[in-house]
């Protein structure tokens, strides 16, 4: 669910995994509609590191 929002509304993402900076940041580089793919691809990528730390979390915690 997180992977199609990042894709739709990449600055929603942001707020989802609780960095709320980086998604005002994120909004205001997807108002444009050059830098919606740009945001898209950073939002992509920021839910794969989340993931990776949530995974990392459980395994030593």
């Amino acid at each position: 669910m997180r992977l199609i929002i990042a894709i739709l509304l990449p600055f929603l993402l942001f707020f989802t995994i609780g960095k709320p900076f980086q998604g005002i940041l994120c909004l205001i580089l997807q108002i444009t509609l050059i830098g919606w793919i740009p945001a898209a691809i950073w939002a992509v990528y920021a839910l794969s590191q989340y993931n990776t730390d949530k995974k990392l979390e459980h395994l030593s915690g």
